[in-house]
């Protein structure tokens, strides 16, 4: 009998061959029959109940659907006025809680923003999702609309990802389009169909604010855009080391995200696998999804999708982290960093815009390079406390107001040179 761990990571690897409709469309049956024969309501049959896919309607908003009123001089927009367009709004999304911190930090600068969260949302009403985000997230004076075609004329528009930017480039009521880039989101698919849709969205013509220096010059360099960046930092109020208890244990942090394949999930695993044989008292802390699921033959806290109040804690316990991006690098380093604890990770352009040999560990993306790097520093207590020192040297010459700055003369600058579609 097939273990259920290995089934579960097969149909969630069908998803990625098959496309994310498809592949609801060939697991919701199967959950369904399944659960009416485990109820005893129905006997098993071989044929499942047929749903069809409907990528025409699902992907309907590729096309080209102009809605609003395109301004003119009679129009009298106040040039401080953004539309965010995003996703709908969930549980710990670092992308959500980026776009956020900005949002807040541009109001602080004069800004008058609103929240578009595109086609339908889980929230009954626009206060209903406000108080989610207030709660959730960061408290911000943002008004909040469901559904594009509420949104109101702005003199900037900003996409936040690809299925949004399709949004953006049907609304006529603004002056400047914008793209937030926080990742290149067609290396999310394999090559086909959504890799194509999500790297079309580079070629319409919008002024991108990306996450980073590696960003900004890809965009730049392979699709003409119009860039203009902003680094990272951290929230100095909430991120800094906290008193551990003395242990004989050797902790290891890892960011674990299996349905997320650029965070290299198996290869976090087998690293963590191969530390555990070599150094005693080792054990894992694992953070970001729940590990059910999974075997895993080495002690090991997992804490799952955990509360932003409690990562300091987490981390400032922790002896080293390993983080691994195949994507662009996320905002977890820094934070890790500034709770005193040191950073492992891949190399790569996208890494290395930010990471280098003075604030963290990077080598290749192998195990044994890998696990090699992490034992190092768990054995050399020398080496880990200088790099912990410079760590927090790093993270302290960062800073999110200074950032936010630089995406407001870039606003600056986009009025000031026309750049609009």
């Amino acid at each position: 009998m097939i273990p259920l761990s290995v089934r579960l990571r097969n149909i969630w690897k069908l998803r990625a061959q098959i496309g994310t409709l498809a592949w609801f469309a060939y697991v919701i049956p199967r959950v369904f029959e399944r659960a009416l024969i485990a109820s005893g309501l129905r006997k098993r049959i071989n044929v499942s109940p047929r749903v069809l896919a409907d990528y025409v309607g699902h992907f309907s908003f590729l096309r080209q659907q102009s809605f609003g009123v395109p301004l003119d001089k009679r129009n009298s927009i106040p040039h401080n006025s953004i539309n965010w367009v995003i996703p709908d709004i969930g549980m710990g999304s670092g992308g959500h809680l980026n776009i956020f911190r900005l949002i807040s930090n541009l109001e602080r600068f004069g800004y008058a923003c609103s929240i578009v969260i595109n086609n339908d949302s889980q929230f009954a009403t626009p206060a209903e999702a406000k108080d989610f985000l207030n709660k959730y997230y960061l408290p911000i004076k943002a008004d909040v609309v469901i559904g594009q075609h509420n949104m109101r004329p702005a003199w900037f528009t900003f996409a936040t990802s690809w299925h949004t930017a399709y949004t953006v480039r049907s609304f006529q009521s603004t002056r400047h389009k914008c793209y937030f880039v926080q990742d290149f989101e067609p290396w999310f698919y394999p090559p086909g169909s959504e890799f194509a849709f999500a790297e079309e969205t580079y070629r319409f013509g919008f002024y991108g604010i990306t996450a980073g220096g590696w960003l900004a010059e890809k965009l730049a360099f392979e699709y003409g855009m119009s860039t203009a960046s902003m680094s990272f930092s951290y929230e100095a109020d909430k991120y800094r080391p906290v008193p551990r208890l003395p242990s004989t244990e050797r902790r290891v942090f890892f960011y674990a995200r299996p349905s997320t394949p650029r965070r290299g999930f198996e290869l976090g695993l087998l690293v963590l696998d191969a530390v555990a044989q070599r150094v005693p008292g080792f054990h894992a802390v694992i953070a970001g999804s729940d590990m059910g699921p999974y075997r895993i033959n080495y002690p090991n806290t997992c804490v799952g999708i955990a509360k932003l109040e409690d990562l300091p804690e987490i981390y400032s316990r922790c002896d080293v982290a390993l983080v691994l991006s195949f994507t662009n690098l996320s905002l977890l380093p820094l934070e890790i960093m500034a709770c005193g604890c040191p950073v492992v990770s891949n190399t790569g352009p996208n890494v290395e815009w930010l990471l280098n040999s003075d604030n963290a560990v990077l080598v290749k993306p192998t195990v044994d390079a890998l696990a090699d790097a992490i034992v190092d520093l768990l054995t050399h207590e020398d080496k880990r406390a200088k790099l912990i020192s410079r760590g927090l040297e790093f993270v302290s010459t960062t800073d999110w107001g200074h950032e936010s700055a630089q995406v407001v003369n870039a606003l600056k600058s986009v009025d000031r040179i026309g750049v609009d579609i």
